[in-house]
């Protein structure tokens, strides 16, 4: 993080000072009050200038960046990635010749990744975000695969007439199961469990029958 020291006047003088110095809004930095500074007698004899240490705040953007440079230089891994604001997720974009292990069997390290890197960066956050992590459309193809999973499972449910419960999945991915079968009047869905090995269920509906 970057931070300056500076002397003023006042408080809030040294505050303003830094803040120019820096480029930076009040919002975006924290203030360690080093001195507070005085008058002195008639209000220059003896006098003492406020000092200030002000430090740049680091944005979700930084904190991202850090953790997954961290992760991928651990990995020795040859990848790129772009890490950008959508909506209200920031997401995380790779690309590059080992992306490959970053996905893993069924995108399992991808959404690990994914999940430790929310952990990590929240930690350090008063207003908690949303990250999402991709590599080379991987979350893309995985949709298509599920709204085929949950189309072909809800016509063997609504044959068998028993619950079929999938393997655990993250937030996003159950939401897509849910949302494909939203429609239904043959069945319906829910989620069982604890995070991260929460399930969707998918039912068949008596109310449809």
């Amino acid at each position: 993080m970057k931070s300056i020291i500076v002397e003023d006047g006042s408080v809030e003088e040294a505050v303003q000072s830094a803040l120019k110095k820096l480029e930076a809004k009040r919002e975006q930095v924290e203030v360690d009050i080093l001195e507070e500074g005085s008058k002195g007698f008639l209000g220059f004899i003896g006098s003492k200038q406020a000092k200030v240490k002000v430090t740049l705040k680091e944005t979700p953007e930084q904190l991202i960046k850090n953790f997954i440079d961290e992760v991928i230089g651990a990995m020795e891994l040859n990848v790129d990635y772009n890490v950008f604001s959508a909506n209200e997720y920031w997401c995380v974009e790779f690309q590059g010749e080992d992306v490959r292990f970053l996905i893993g069997r069924r995108g399992k390290a991808l959404n690990a990744l994914q999940m430790l890197t929310n952990l990590a960066v929240n930690r350090k956050l008063e207003d908690r975000i949303r990250i999402i992590i991709d590599a080379e459309g991987y979350r893309k193809r995985r949709e298509e695969t599920l709204r085929r999973l949950a189309r072909k499972t809800a016509e063997r449910v609504y044959r068998t007439k028993a619950d079929v419960i999938l393997e655990p999945m993250t937030p996003q991915e159950r939401r897509i199961i849910h949302l494909e079968l939203q429609d239904s009047e043959r069945v319906v869905t829910l989620s069982l469990g604890e995070e991260p090995y929460r399930k969707v269920v998918i039912r068949y509906n008596l109310k449809g029958a």
